[in-house]
Formats: C-alpha cells, structure tokens, sequence
C-alpha cells in the first residue's frame, strides 16, 4: 500500500503541474480561442493522471472526463478494484483564480474508498491517507505530519461547520441555526472534507449534488484521521454500487451526534 500511495502522490503532484501551466498564463488570451482555460486544465491534469497510473497499475480508471462508453454500468459493475479520479475539482475556484482547487485519485475496493491522495498545487497543500498507513497533510514540500479528526464539541462550545460559497446555501443555514452555537468556515473543492480530516472543522454537511469522483479521495483521508462520511441514514457513503454516480446527501464528521443527526436526516428528504 505504502508503493501505491507513493506513485499516486506522484501522480497528482505532475497533474498539479500541468494544471498551475495553464492556471498562471493569462485568461484573456482565451477569449478569441475555441477553448477555454478551464478545458484545458481538466484534460491536461486527466490525461497526466491516466497515463501516469498505467505506469504502475492496470486496474481500471474511471474520472469525471472519461468518455460515457467507459462510464458504462455494465462494465463498471463488474469492478471491485479501481482508481477514481477527479483531475480538477474545484471549477469556479480555478476559474475565480482563489487557489482552492484540486487533484483527487482514489483507490477504490468493494465499494469503499482505501486510498486518498487530495492536491492543491495554487497552494502547495497535501493530504493522503490510506488503509494500514494514517492521514497525513504536507505544507509546500515540508515534512508530512499527521492529521486527525477534531473531538465534537462539549455543551456551550461552538461548532466549526465547512460549507461551500456557492451551492446549498440556504439549506445549511437552516442545519446551522438548528445546531446552534455555530462558526462557519468557507472552502472550495474537496478542500472542505479535508478541513475536518485536520480537525480545522468539526462538521461539513453536504445539502447539494455532488458526483463520487468529487469526495472518493478525500473520504480516504477522513476515514484514517478518525473520522466519517455518513448517507442520511447514517451508513458510509460508498462508491460503484449503482449505476447513477451522483452521491446522495452526506456529512464529514467525527461521530454521529445526536445533536445534529435528526436534523440532517430532516434535511435531507
């Protein structure tokens, strides 16, 4: 697992390059162009990673830019190991250029998310993590430390919620006001699950759309830090056990808390 890991950090690191190419030229050369910045950067970081985990591994690769014939159910039901990918989370981070954007690869094993590696290359931030291994972050190329999940707050202390700028916005506010005495954190990407993989936040409840390419990888990291990512009835969230790859609703957490738990359920029917 510790060979895996590696080769994958080195993935993601050349996927990242290729992505801060493009991300530091300036946009408006695109405007009188048939693509876009954005294009650009998704397939560059795509086809790096692709071609940089056939080097090591020939297990099937499945990313947000893979063609519909290979996202097909029937050839993907069939798979029980296989890496997940999302070569550029974060679309309106790269494009508002605030840096909060990632590379996710994933190791996916009968449904449940064994490796993660999460890269932010705008800000040089790590995570992994991997089964038998831990949870780990790295800040620009510095020694990796370990990372774990923050203890729910005791009666009277406030709650640290990770929520995005953009989608479900009103639907967290409603979790928030709930649960009470709240502070909110704002993070783009799967920066948000990584956020409570360190403790930074206690909860990041989910109430929009998301696809399992955009939390496999950092659902790896949660997990060996100690903590979870719970469906609306309180079971993990898994990946390839259906053949729509939308998530249902979910949150990162330390443990379920019966402070919070009937109001997500709530929320999320």
């Amino acid at each position: 697992m510790n060979q895996l890991l590696n080769q994958a950090i080195s993935v993601a690191v050349k996927a990242g390059e290729a992505i801060m190419a493009i991300y530091d030229t300036d946009f408006a050369q695109y405007e009188k162009q048939d693509s876009s910045p954005l294009t650009e950067a998704d397939l560059a970081s795509h086809r790096m990673i692709i071609d940089g985990l056939s080097n090591f591994s020939d297990l099937p690769v499945l990313s947000e830019e893979s063609s519909e014939a290979e996202m097909d159910w029937d050839i993907r039901r069939q798979w029980q190991k296989y890496w997940l990918i999302d070569p550029l989370d974060g679309t309106k981070e790269f494009i508002n250029k605030n840096g909060e954007f990632t590379v996710n690869i994933a190791l996916i094993e009968n449904g449940k998310s064994i490796l993660g590696v999460v890269y932010c290359p705008a800000i040089g931030r790590l995570y992994y993590g991997a089964q038998g291994i831990g949870a780990y972050k790295v800040e620009n190329g510095q020694q990796a430390s370990p990372i774990q999940v923050a203890a729910n707050p005791i009666d009277k202390q406030s709650w640290k919620i990770v929520g995005s700028r953009r989608h479900g916005i009103e639907t967290l506010n409603q979790f928030a006001s709930a649960l009470g005495d709240v502070e909110p954190v704002s993070m783009g990407s799967s920066l948000k699950l990584c956020l409570v993989a360190e403790g930074a936040a206690h909860l990041y409840p989910r109430l929009a759309p998301t696809c399992e390419w955009d939390t496999a990888a950092a659902q790896a990291i949660v997990e060996q830090a100690g903590g979870q990512v719970l469906k609306p009835d309180l079971s993990p969230l898994e990946y390839g056990r259906k053949q729509e790859l939308l998530n249902p609703f979910f949150i990162v957490c330390n443990r379920a808390d019966e402070r919070w738990t009937r109001t997500f359920t709530e929320l999320s029917n």
